[in-house]
Parts: structure tokens; sequence; C-alpha cells
């Protein structure tokens, strides 16, 4: 009986390796992607409190310099706040195309691993064939031996 060999275990192995290489390239990606969101976060978060400490200034009575000052240095934090907020979008596009990439390579190997177990079960039902041909043989070879020799001691009987 032969071994089995998947006929297309060399491109199983290739889409396989793809398909990891696409799960590192999108776990990165989310990773940059939580990275920037999370500055994100945390700069809408300090220009809130930068807010709030500016209305209690004003609240209590601050000088004009000092209200200038707090303006130009929020508006400065909105730039950043808008280049942040661009990035966070970029690296959401690159995180869902890394996804959908993902899921392609996934898909692909799902394929190929479907191929191999639908021939694997063609192949068992091919040697379970051959087996059952092999012992029909063998039975049948039994049989007429066994009809030789019993065909040959009657002649002997009759002969003596």
């Amino acid at each position: 009986m032969s071994i089995y060999t998947y006929r297309f275990e060399k491109i199983l192995v290739v889409k396989d390796q793809e398909k990891t290489e696409s799960e590192l390239a999108f776990k990165e990606s989310v990773q940059v992607f939580e990275e920037i969101a999370t500055k994100l976060y945390d700069l809408l978060k300090k220009k809130e409190d930068l807010i709030s400490y500016q209305q209690e200034r004003l609240k209590a009575g601050s000088s004009i310099d000092e209200i200038n000052h707090y303006s130009k240095f929020i508006d400065s934090m909105e730039k950043t706040i808008e280049d942040v907020q661009q990035k966070v979008v970029q690296a959401r596009a690159k995180m869902n195309w890394h996804e959908q990439k993902l899921l392609e390579k996934n898909l692909e190997v799902r394929k190929y691993e479907k191929m191999r177990e639908k021939d694997f079960e063609a192949y068992k039902e091919e040697r379970n064939r051959l087996e059952t041909i092999l012992l029909d043989e063998i039975s049948s070879i039994m049989y007429n031996k066994k009809e030789i020799r019993w065909c040959h001691g009657e002649e002997r009987r009759r002969k003596n």
C-alpha cells in the first residue's frame, strides 16, 4: 500500500505561511492603531482638563495674558489633535485592510485544507476498494486450492 501524499501540500504550506504573515501584520496594525487612538484619547482628555482649569481660572479672575496663553495653548493642542485624528483614520484604514487580507488568506488556507480532506477520503475509499479486490482474489485462490485438493482427493479415492 502506498503512503498518502497530498498533491497540493507545498501550496498549502505556502498559503499557511502567508496567512501567518497576514496575522502578524494585522496584529501589528491593531497595536499601532491602539497606540495612536490612546494618544488621541490622552490629548482629548488633556484638552478637556485644560478647558476646565481655564474655566476655574476665569471664575477666580485671571489676567488677560494668562487667558491669552491658555487660548494659544488650546489652539495648538487642537491642531495636534487634528493631526492625531488623521493618523487614527489612517491607522484604522490600514488595520481594516490587513484584516481583509487576513480573511482572504484564511479562506484560501481553508479551501486547500478542505480539498485535502476530500482528497484523503477519496484515497481511503480507493485503498479500501483495492484491499477488497485483493481479499476477494486471495479468497478465490484459497477456494480454488481447496477445490483442487478436494478433486485430487476424490481421484485418489477412486483409484484405490
